[in-house]
């Protein structure tokens, strides 16, 4: 049975708390309960240890007690908004996050992913649209199939790819990507001559049944080059292929 972190007869897991079984755990943060509760039943379905929240304050802090591997997220939230909610996880987490919005225009949109929300879906929606979306998420490789042989990093001027440990170094710093960023970073590593269509991108990070505004890509693009620190339109690390979309640079 899924947990409802807003009632006080339910207390809050333990920080610390082992995962499930399944190794699967979700976060509901919704102030709407019946549909909390219905994308609750849809998650503990699919074998997650579930916890509801309906405050984005009260979020989280119990997001760094539960340690979700995913967190549904809804935009309008009482306390804290829900881009603030995904700021702050961003800072202590690379859970995936998919953003629920009841406002459809673009601004919303872009706002939620520049803060580092790895998928968005507006209301109304379908649970089922939303559990595919989730299962295509967690069915990325964590290492692409073409770097499964390699033993070596890949270097593009000062910046060090480790495709198989999933860090990223810049000079000597540690760059913190989230698990979005990284994946793209490390799509257009493996194939630095390769132009990339936001199609293409797509299909290799979020999967070729994603359906949505293919934009989303120049958003983690940009919020990638960002921590990079590469310029907004034209990175050394990351640059923009005219008419067609992304590719790697050399670092120079």
């Amino acid at each position: 049975m899924d947990s409802d972190a807003s009632d006080p007869r339910t207390p809050a897991p333990a920080a610390g708390t082992p995962k499930p079984a399944s190794g699967l755990r979700a976060l509901v943060v919704e102030d709407e309960t019946s549909l909390a509760r219905v994308l609750g039943s849809y998650l503990e379905r699919d074998g997650f240890e579930t916890t509801l929240v309906h405050d984005g304050l009260q979020a989280v802090m119990i997001a760094r007690d539960v340690d979700p591997d995913v967190v549904i997220l809804d935009l309008g939230l009482p306390s804290l908004d829900g881009v603030e909610v995904c700021r702050q996880i961003r800072t202590f987490s690379d859970a995936y996050v998919v953003m629920l919005t009841a406002r459809s225009d673009e601004v919303d949109t872009l706002i939620g992913l520049s803060v580092g929300a790895d998928d968005y879906i507006t209301k109304p929606f379908s649970p089922r649209e939303l559990m595919a979306r989730i299962q295509a998420m967690l069915r990325r490789p964590r290492t692409p199939r073409e770097a499964e042989d390699q033993h070596h990093d890949l270097r593009f001027g000062d910046l060090r790819v480790d495709v198989q440990g999933r860090d990223v170094w810049l000079g000597a710093e540690p760059v913190a990507l989230t698990r979005t960023e990284f994946d793209l970073l490390a799509a257009l590593a493996e194939r630095p001559r390769m132009a990339f269509s936001r199609r293409q991108l797509i299909d290799h990070v979020w999967g070729q049944t994603w359906v949505g505004d293919e934009h989303l890509v120049d958003v983690h693009i940009g919020h990638l080059r960002h921590k990079l620190g590469d310029d907004a339109t034209e990175g050394r690390f990351v640059r923009t292929v005219r008419g067609i979309g992304y590719r790697m640079g050399t670092g120079e």
